[in-house]
């Protein structure tokens, strides 16, 4: 057929509106009947055997990619789709033609990224479970300081147990539930005479089998100074036991070894230790009991071993504390073998005294550096090995000596992050909390209203079934990872050298950036509001982000998607529609499920039919004219060009190549690195990426195209789907240069 219109007239009028031209070759009746085939099914495919398996499907891709005439090659595309792409010398990316590499990076066959917790959500739990002891310590400073403001005003037993938040405090600071102990049974209780052995507060002291004495109400009525009948002389506490109250507040509110409860414990210890007239008085008292075992190491579960070691001859070798271990520990002490003291001693002189709370000081530090740090050490290594719910709530779970379950350190730190008890949690109730779909108001932990509760569960990625998922992010791992790919692409093509190593690593920090703030991100307004993650995707998708208003995005971000007619779909360039599309958020700009998929994203799917049309319209303008399609599909490959070689590899590019400049397709006999010479001769590829540069070579190609070929028989049908004028020598060459 003889050509009506010259080659270039002909590009023009297909490009100069291009999205013009790819609707009509959309609304083509087969072209649409496939695009919606795969639109409505690519969705239900799970794994590659799926996609391989449909052949509309799968011919569809590949056809999309540009590589229609390997489909028939299912074992060979198996390996492309299975290649991990973050591994550079994974199976797709060593193959010189990176149209496979694409092929790949647009599904999620390569690598799983389903998760308990990504690096993010980890960060974020340990950096929270370490922020509570700051505030655990600020929070038992707060409640001091209050107590000391308000106790003084009391007058009466009365007063104190009708005021609950001094009444909460007491009873915490003595070991007593607030919430099981009744005022009638307190009221006794204070208001004993202590004097009196029979008396209420006396009587409720106990010893178990183990010789563990319960002394807590009595230890509470001694720290205030009520009559008989409820009523106070002068003062409701001597400074010694409001200290003392105070000191053992910080004891029993404390879960770590922080400064502040060393400071307490030390106060504690040196205002009780000089009221001990006995080891019984020593050992019945858990906070004094604590304290020496800390200072001197002594393990021991039980107070009668300790009664043994502080009794026993500092000179006998045979003594309790030597044969445990402890030989040096009674000569800290002045009891007598019988638990008394002798006329005129104190349990601890001013140097022993001294020398205790000198070696406590120096264990509990060594607890206080390693106790956080070993517990979120813990934490990280043991949370990469769980692989389900069950996992986590049953493989980290031991038995106590009474055999019951008890929750160590992975539990104590997910919960403690986000102040959550574990005794106020049961396992049934934790399942529903981390199989909650956060994005759901009517999930079990939205409908708790509790804040703890939904940010327990945006930490872990749980199914409802309990299983592994990827976790909802605003953008797919795998879509974060292509991104990243794509940007260090943009920064690095075109330079060599020292230069490119300079580039690469800026790219690379701003890369670690990305991933690590996109997976922080929830809102299209807050992705929008971070100019620097903008930056990096619109540079990844070849836009130059001073070229694109805020305002603009802001309407894209903002566009229905699925509305042709929206303001996102109407851009001349559909790039834009693919990065909207590439992150999980809705029209309202917050984050959905139902924007993931599974083989494909969203973003992923687009682009593939993209893709597929702009191959439809390529094939379809080469069926007139083989010049046109010639032009079409190296104006969409240039921005992607970075070296010589990918001229030479690809038959349609090789073809432009030397229609463009006269010359023979017999250069494909050279040797290959003069011809990556010759190619570099004639064209700069570092201007690949200007339009006009692109512009002037399209000109040029059609206007030596008509002049070379006088009919419009379609070569290029032959040269696109995959026959070569080009040397297989030549090719082979290529494959193991390209990479240079």
């Amino acid at each position: 057929m003889t050509t009506t219109m010259s080659t270039y007239t002909s590009y023009l009028s297909v490009n100069r509106d291009m999205k013009a031209s790819l609707n009509r070759v959309a609304s083509q009746g087969a072209v649409s009947t496939e695009t919606k085939y795969y639109e409505d099914n690519i969705g239900k495919v799970k794994s590659v055997d799926d996609l391989l398996g449909n052949y509309r499907l799968y011919s569809y891709a590949m056809k999309a990619y540009g590589l229609e005439d390997m489909t028939y090659a299912k074992a060979f595309m198996k390996k492309v789709l299975e290649s991990d792409l973050s591994d550079s010398s994974s199976f797709a990316n060593s193959l010189s033609d990176t149209r496979y590499a694409k092929f790949a990076a647009a599904f999620n066959f390569g690598t799983t990224t389903e998760t308990a917790q990504t690096s993010v959500q980890e960060d974020n739990l340990t950096t929270a479970y370490k922020d509570s002891f700051d505030q655990e310590q600020t929070d038992i400073k707060a409640a001091n300081a209050t107590y000391a403001s308000g106790i003084d005003s009391i007058t009466s037993v009365d007063d104190l147990l009708s005021n609950s938040d001094l009444r909460t405090y007491v009873l915490t600071a003595y070991g007593i539930d607030p919430t099981t102990t009744s005022n009638t049974y307190l009221k006794q209780v204070l208001t004993s005479d202590l004097s009196d052995s029979d008396s209420f507060a006396n009587q409720t002291v106990t010893t178990d089998d183990d010789g563990n004495k319960d002394n807590r109400f009595l230890q509470l009525a001694e720290a205030f100074n009520f009559n008989t009948d409820g009523s106070v002389n002068g003062s409701i506490q001597t400074d010694d036991q409001k200290a003392l109250t105070q000191d053992s507040y910080v004891y029993n509110k404390s879960t770590y070894p922080s400064d502040l409860a060393a400071e307490a414990n030390q106060d504690y210890y040196e205002r009780k230790i000089s009221t001990i007239t006995n080891v019984d008085d020593l050992v019945a008292d858990s906070h004094l009991l604590a304290y020496v075992k800390t200072a001197f190491g002594i393990s021991t579960e039980f107070p009668s071993t300790v009664k043994a070691i502080l009794t026993s001859d500092p000179d006998d070798s045979n003594s309790a504390a030597a044969i445990m271990g402890y030989s040096d520990v009674p000569s800290y002490f002045n009891f007598q073998s019988d638990g008394t003291l002798a006329d005129g001693d104190s349990v601890q002189d001013a140097t022993q005294l001294a020398d205790t709370n000198s070696a406590y000081k120096t264990a509990f530090q060594e607890n206080e550096t390693s106790d956080i740090d070993d517990a979120v050490s813990n934490y990280e290594t043991r949370i990469k090995t769980v692989t389900s719910l069950d996992d986590f709530l049953t493989s980290n779970a031991k038995d106590d000596v009474d055999g019951n379950d008890k929750m160590t350190e992975i539990w104590d730190v997910a919960l403690r992050a986000y102040g959550i008890d574990p005794d106020e949690v049961s396992t049934n109730q934790l399942r529903k909390i981390l199989t909650s779909d956060t994005t759901d108001s009517k999930s079990y932990a939205n409908k708790s209203g509790d804040e703890r509760f939904v940010n327990l569960a945006n930490a872990f990625n749980f199914d409802s079934d309990g299983k592994l998922e990827e976790p909802i992010l605003a953008q797919s791992q795998s879509v974060t990872e292509n991104y990243v790919s794509e940007y260090e692409t943009q920064k690095t093509k075109y330079l060599t050298g020292t230069a490119k190593k300079t580039a690469q690593t800026a790219a690379e920090t701003e890369a670690t950036y990305f991933q690590t703030q996109m997976q922080t991100i929830t809102t299209a307004k807050q992705f929008l509001s971070d100019s620097r993650l903008v930056d990096f995707v619109l540079t990844a998708k070849g836009i130059d982000p001073k070229s694109v208003k805020s305002d603009d995005l802001k309407k894209m971000f903002s566009s229905d998607l699925s509305d042709p007619n929206s303001f996102v779909n109407q851009q001349s360039d559909t790039t834009y529609a693919e990065i909207v599309s590439s992150f999980n958020f809705d029209k309202d700009g917050n984050i959905t499920e139902d924007a993931i998929g599974s083989a494909q994203q969203r973003g992923e799917v687009l682009q593939t039919v993209n893709n597929y049309y702009q191959q439809s319209l390529e094939e379809q303008e080469g069926d007139t004219n083989e010049g046109v399609r010639l032009a079409l599909y190296f104006q969409r490959m240039a921005p992607d060009i970075t070296s010589a070689y990918q001229i030479l590899g690809d038959t349609a590019l090789f073809s432009f190549f030397t229609t463009s400049y006269n010359l023979s397709s017999y250069i494909s006999n050279m040797d290959v690195d003069k011809q990556a010479d010759l190619v570099n001769k004639y064209i700069d590829i570092s201007k690949l990426s200007d339009p006009d540069y692109v512009e002037k070579m399209e000109k040029r190609f059609t206007a030596l195209y008509d002049s070379a070929n006088k009919t419009t028989t379609s070569a290029a049908e032959t040269i696109l789907s995959g026959s070569s004028s080009i040397s297989s020598d030549t090719l082979l060459a290529v494959a193991q240069l390209s990479s240079k």
